[in-house]
């Protein structure tokens, strides 16, 4: 655990020296809210955030109105950490799992850091872990714990499940990081609900071969969320050329969906280094912060 926790560390400081430098001292920005407190109402502006509209005094005819926000002391950080089967792809230490799991753990550690408080949501196809909400050096120690020395009770996925529970778990409005590679169908519905209610940050975790299935002839594949093993020709550049678009397609369409609803989206592949791509997400949320 002190090896683990000091290799997080640090991670936390080299990234938190390279923001520093690059974002004028604005490191937290990824942890720090549009507002997350009614404060009052004002005129509408253009480049308002739609969602901050006032409907039913705008309704009485006197002008369109935005709700304004001041700053939460107590704000939360949740991490939505996706540890299914299908994350278990990639060269040994460097699975999307190891990826994921290294990951939620920097971003507790920097989320301690700056004083947020910070929680666990773990997931397959059902709840693995929940730590609730804290601050502190042992709130991160605990989460951390939880993130690498947890045992999974299923190998299945359902994000559908997972941001269901999110959204009637967290009741109050909060920073949610989902760390996944968004592989399932029919969780798009309660993921927009999840952007309308609290700052929703994606961050999707992939594999080169996920795209680019070599020609090996015909092979096995295990199916590890389900168990069981299929044989598949690979020498067919049908199927190549079918696994490539699909994985294009997905990737594509989890894109759309957060450029629509206002959710910060990274992709991070399990050949890069996490440092610099987890720089892009600190810039992108220092800019919408200066934007509101």
């Amino acid at each position: 655990m002190k090896q683990l926790l000091k290799k997080l560390r640090k991670y936390e400081i080299m990234i938190r020296k390279v923001a520093n430098n690059h974002l004028q001292g604005d490191y937290r920005s990824i942890f720090k809210g549009a507002g997350l407190e009614f404060d009052d109402l004002r005129p509408y502006q253009y480049g308002d955030d739609v969602r901050t509209i006032e409907w039913k005094v705008s309704a009485k005819g006197h002008g369109t109105f935005v709700k304004t926000f001041k700053e939460d002391k107590d704000q939360s950080v949740y991490f939505l950490l996706d540890i299914s089967g299908s994350q278990d792809i990639g060269e040994k230490g460097r699975k999307k799992i190891d990826l994921g799991k290294e990951i939620a753990g920097v971003l507790t550690l920097a989320a301690i850091f700056e004083g947020s408080q910070a929680g666990l949501i773990s997931f397959s196809d059902q709840k693995e872990k929940i730590i609730l909400p804290g601050k502190g050096p042992k709130q991160g120690v605990k989460i951390i714990q939880g993130i690498f020395h947890h045992k999974n009770k299923s190998l299945k996925t359902n994000l559908r499940e997972m941001f269901n529970f999110a959204l009637n778990h967290i009741k109050k409005r909060s920073i949610i990081i989902i760390i996944s590679d968004f592989i399932d169908e029919g969780y798009e519905r309660p993921f927009k609900a999840l952007a309308e209610k609290h700052d929703l940050v994606a961050i999707q975790i992939t594999d080169p071969r996920e795209s680019a299935l070599p020609s090996l002839g015909i092979i096995p594949v295990y199916d590890k969320e389900e168990g069981r093993t299929t044989w598949v020709n690979t020498a067919f550049g049908s199927f190549s050329k079918k696994i490539a678009d699909t994985f294009t397609v997905e990737r594509t369409h989890l894109q759309q969906i957060c450029k629509k609803n206002q959710i910060n989206y990274l992709n991070i592949n399990t050949k890069e280094d996490i440092v610099l791509p987890l720089i892009e997400l600190f810039k992108r949320r220092n800019r919408t912060m200066k934007r509101g």
